[in-house]
């Protein structure tokens, strides 16, 4: 079944649903009268001679240049032309064809003024697999991502280059080969094309998307970990996070009862300490912010996939054309940047409960460095160096990135969001998170194999731990000797990005939202 658009109710999930599992998609057939209503006012001032940004002047410095009869369809060209301007290897293809999704659903609300041509050729594009190729760098995230959008509207024009089962083609190749025909561009579809942050926000929800399921194997890897360490289970007891109300740590400390629920640590048949340290006990309240700063970040992303960020924006109702900063990527970046440094933040406390399992005055008798032949070997010490070091890297791409503006055009764009700056590093920060929870999930595995080998009685673990433990066991095997670690480190990457740890366990306690 295809997805409808319409201008609205467009979710992170049906972005991720077209962008990378790729659903098809379609116009409602409201959307496209609206389109219609919308550039049929759009042709009625242009005959009138009304002066409209970017349509008949230029733009940006440029903006009180008057366009002739004969300029106006040109400069549409010459203005994908010159906003072409990006550098770098090519944006991966999911980010890009969430980005076309999104142009599609500003489109939909009929306040852009293009042809409805423009429109049915990106859905066209979508479900056929034509993706335009764009660099991944060069947006400020104001005016839009006007560099990367521009590289998608080359497509319109038959120019530029795509991807198209699995090649890069000239951009009219690949058209032709998927049948998909070229519109060209007329007064308007060009600046209505590429004006907007599309590509940021696409982004930013595919990040908001992985993050929740990275988050959700944080408290996984937490349950290990405590369990192993013989942890107070009193601290995640729900009660205790509503009485503050924080729905965050709620949810988390729910989650995590739910990992050890069935073992003999929350049924009461361990000795643990009456209070441990904090990275142990604090866990649902720094997960919980970051669950709350997702939620926050995911609200502000959903309004932008299903607003019109676009400009100048027109009314055909009222038969008025307005022109503001509908573009500027700043509503999205700001949250953006809190969400990486939430994912830092709680990458830091995972190190945290590592370093525990690793140092023998901390780990509640466990042996150094987890190998029972210390000295001779060292274990998992230089595991946690390369954690320490992911860890430093996310906290220097942490800095944020809405607050770095650097004006341009002649100072008449003189604040922008660097919005794309923020999508780019958030990808990064979370591609380190995914190495060091791998390293916490696989020194937790060896903690628990080590607890059956060394205690006089072994304790029964909680199911959705038991489950973790047993689809990392499918990959890394047990440290008996020391071996070359960088391959199970790999291994461990690969499988939390995977989410295959997650969907073992919530198939064996449920879902952990």
């Amino acid at each position: 079944m295809a997805l409808i658009i319409k201008g609205a109710g467009l979710t992170i999930e049906d972005v991720v649903k077209v962008a990378r599992n790729g659903e098809k998609v379609e116009l409602h057939p409201e959307a496209i009268e609206r389109i219609k209503k919308c550039r049929a006012m759009l042709e009625k001032k242009i005959k009138a001679r009304e002066i409209m940004y970017g349509v008949n002047t230029g733009i940006g410095e440029f903006s009180e240049v008057v366009l002739d009869d004969d300029q106006i369809e040109q400069f549409q060209k010459y203005l994908v032309y010159n906003h072409a301007a990006g550098i770098g290897e090519a944006v991966p293809i999911d980010h890009v064809r969430g980005a076309m999704l999104g142009r599609i659903n500003v489109h939909a609300h009929g306040n852009s003024g293009c042809r409805p041509e423009i429109t049915l050729t990106l859905i066209d594009m979508l479900n056929k697999g034509v993706t335009p190729y764009v660099c991944r760098k060069g947006s400020v995230g104001a005016s839009g991502d006007l560099a990367p959008m521009s590289q998608i509207a080359l497509l319109l024009m038959g120019e530029g280059s795509a991807f198209y089962k699995g090649k890069l083609l000239d951009g009219k190749e690949a058209m032709d080969k998927a049948g998909v025909p070229v519109p060209g561009l007329k007064a308007r579809d060009g600046l209505a094309s590429i004006n907007g942050s599309n590509l940021l926000t696409a982004m930013s929800a595919l990040m908001l998307y992985d993050s929740n399921n990275w988050l959700k194997q944080a408290e996984i890897a937490a349950g290990m970990s405590l369990e192993a360490l013989k942890a107070n289970m009193k601290p995640y007891t729900p009660k205790l996070h509503e009485v503050r109300g924080f729905p965050g740590a709620v949810r988390s400390a729910k989650a995590i009862q739910k990992i050890i629920q069935g073992g003999d640590l929350v049924g009461g048949r361990v000795k643990v300490k009456v209070q441990d340290a904090y990275s142990m006990r604090s866990t649902p309240q720094v997960i919980g912010s970051a669950h709350d700063a997702l939620f926050w970040a995911r609200k502000q992303v959903e309004i932008e996939l299903n607003g019109v960020g676009d400009n100048p924006i027109f009314f055909p109702d009222e038969d008025m054309q307005l022109s503001g900063a509908n573009f500027q990527g700043s509503p999205v970046a700001l949250p953006m940047d809190m969400v990486g440094v939430a994912i830092t933040s709680i990458s830091v406390l995972s190190e945290r409960r590592m370093n525990r399992l690793n140092n023998p005055a901390l780990s509640v008798g466990l042996p150094p460095f987890l190998t029972k032949g210390a000295g001779m070997f060292s274990g998992m010490m230089l595991s946690q160096y390369t954690a320490d070091m992911l860890i430093v890297e996310q906290r220097i791409l942490s800095a944020p990135a809405s607050i770095q503006s650097i004006p341009a055009a002649a100072d008449q764009e003189d604040f922008v969001s660097m919005g794309m700056n923020t999508a780019l590093k958030n990808f990064q920060i979370l591609d380190n998170a995914y190495g060091i929870l791998g390293i916490e999930f696989m020194a937790a595995a060896q903690a628990l194999d080590l607890r059956e080998q060394i205690e006089e009685k072994p304790y029964k673990y909680g199911i959705g731990v038991s489950n973790a433990r047993k689809v990392i066991r499918k990959y890394v095997d047990f440290l008996d000797v020391d071996r070359p670690l960088y391959n199970d480190h790999n291994k461990m990457k690969e499988l939390v990005e995977s989410c295959e740890i997650l969907h073992e366990v919530e198939k064996a306690v449920g879902c952990l939202e």
